[in-house]
């Protein structure tokens, strides 16, 4: 049950609430949304709510790193062993990786400048949508959050300041990479051998391969989480001010220029 449902009544809707998160069209920089698809393919879909085609290139991007070895070239290029690095690259895999990171980095802008378009019509048009839902599995609806909290609980463990704002499927999605990757990498076996002293253990157990996508996957779930509970709460605000003044605000009210409202 909800409160209100987004059929044809308008050519576009500006956000929809529903049990698995909220969805919102807003005005985006293009340039950061290609930079996080730049840092990992997919990263900048779902920025844009873009699941499967964010899904799809993330999913892409993890297979064709780990068979073309894309992330130990990396880290002996850092080391200075450039012999190294060319040596171990699986370039059957790598010429069919570069067409689509730069597929990723462009569509990703290209759709964000398209979205910056369709929002600016959907102001335009300032139609309802629906702000409450209610089922049998879940309860969502449009409140403000702490975007500060949302920071803290991504630092935490990636995905859950999605489920703190409720995206759900960002949220599961980032979970179940972020578990592989610790897994595969032996990141918190590294972390305990750490705790009790023994660096050379700590060193020796810990995969790079796996543990260089961490940086990316940590920064884009707490940019993420952050940015999607600052929008969210102006969406709150915005949809408070519509209900308000639709329902309790006089239709004879009128604000003069320079007229101070007390």
């Amino acid at each position: 049950m909800q409160n209100y449902n987004n059929d044809n009544t308008a050519r576009r809707y500006e956000a929809h609430v529903s049990i698995l998160g909220t969805t919102q069209i807003h005005l985006r920089n293009p340039y950061i949304v290609a930079w996080w698809s730049m840092a990992c393919p997919g990263f900048g879909h779902l920025l844009l709510s873009k699941y499967i085609r964010g899904y799809l290139l993330f999913i892409w991007e993890v297979i064709v790193n780990v068979q073309s070895n894309l992330n130990l070239a990396m880290i002996y290029s850092f080391q200075g062993k450039i012999d190294m690095a060319k040596e171990i690259l699986d370039t059957r895999w790598l010429l069919i990786y570069i067409p689509v990171y730069l597929f990723a980095i462009w569509d990703s802008y290209r759709t964000t400048v398209d979205l910056n378009k369709v929002y600016i019509l959907v102001e335009r048009e300032n139609h309802r949508f629906n702000s409450f839902i209610l089922s049998p599995l879940e309860i969502n609806y449009l409140d403000k959050r702490s975007p500060l909290l949302a920071f803290i609980w991504s630092l935490f463990m990636p995905g859950l300041g999605q489920l703190y704002i409720h995206r759900i499927l960002t949220a599961a999605f980032v979970v179940i990479w972020a578990v592989i990757f610790f897994y595969q990498s032996h990141a918190l076996e590294a972390v305990t051998y750490l705790f009790l002293g023994e660096i050379q253990k700590a060193t020796t157990i810990l995969n790079p391969e796996w543990l260089l996508f961490f940086p990316s996957l940590y920064g884009f779930a707490i940019y993420d989480s952050y940015s999607a509970t600052v929008e969210n709460n102006k969406l709150y605000e915005k949809e408070q001010r519509t209900y308000l003044r639709a329902y309790y605000q006089d239709t004879n009210f009128q604000v003069l220029k320079g007229q101070k409202v007390k």
